[in-house]
């Protein structure tokens, strides 16, 4: 498989991020997290630029999570501190994108797929996309408090338990229901829906919008509470490293609850 890249390109006041790594449903490897970190630097920059959409190719995932056989080279729970340190920054810049930002997801939004996805203000999907972060199924890892805050706020405490301890993913329907998604469409129709959604974007205030994202980050953000211990634990722990393990050599993992 291929390292993927994730690219951008501007037309018209328009940003398109693409996560182009279609034969592995655009799982994120450690170089597309760093190229996605260049690209947003870049953007904070450029005023020309009045909102920006963020695409998986090939019409099949937005990002099904993290490539996971990069794990099989962490030794630690140190080694999950600085991931999740590492993934944090990452998503941090994407929500500190001062003009709006719209996720287009066609498929799987999965693990580290969700949660940029989350970080967007607006999502638009296809009937068949779904939703989760399935890892007390597949890795026994664990989210960060911040990006467990950012799920929260959109789909509400029930819903990440179901997603993150019964390892539920979700459909488009569900997730239409509880505000995540803007919309639901066919995809025949995603561009048509996505331009509209553009145009309205465009014609409004940017200054109210960017001051209004950035309040909500705000008070999704504030005071939140330490967690390295957590991700310590739950990194360092012998069922990780069997997840792992079990993922790679696509076997059901045996859990041991150590």
């Amino acid at each position: 498989m291929s390292g993927g890249t994730v690219y951008l390109t501007i037309q018209g006041g328009v940003a398109s991020v693409t996560f182009d790594r279609p034969e592995a449903r655009n799982a994120m490897t450690w170089a597309m997290y760093e190229q996605l970190g260049q690209i947003c630097g870049q953007l904070q920059a450029d005023s020309t630029v009045r909102i920006v959409t963020f695409r998986g190719a090939g019409g099949d995932a937005f990002v099904a999570g993290t490539d996971i056989e990069q794990f099989t080279a962490f030794h630690s729970g140190e080694d999950g501190v600085a991931y999740e340190l590492q993934i944090e920054h990452c998503i941090q810049l994407l929500e500190l994108l001062p003009m709006p930002t719209v996720a287009v997801v066609e498929g799987w939004a999965i693990g580290g797929g969700l949660a940029i996805a989350t970080a967007c203000d607006f999502r638009i999907a296809t009937p068949a996309s779904r939703f989760g972060v399935p890892i007390a199924r597949t890795l026994g890892n664990c989210l960060s408090v911040a990006n467990l805050a950012r799920l929260a706020a959109v789909f509400g405490m029930p819903r990440v338990k179901r997603m993150l301890m019964l390892a539920e993913v979700l459909g488009a329907d569900e997730a239409l229901e509880c505000g995540f998604l803007l919309q639901v469409v066919e995809p025949g129709e995603m561009a048509a829906a996505l331009a509209s959604l553009c145009g309205c974007l465009g014609a409004l205030a940017p200054v109210t919008q960017s001051v209004t994202k950035e309040g909500l980050r705000r008070l999704v953000g504030q005071q939140l509470p330490h967690d390295a211990d957590l991700i310590r634990r739950c990194y360092g722990s012998s069922d990780f490293r069997e997840g792992v393990a079990a993922f790679v050599c696509k076997r059901r993992p045996d859990w041991q609850g150590a």
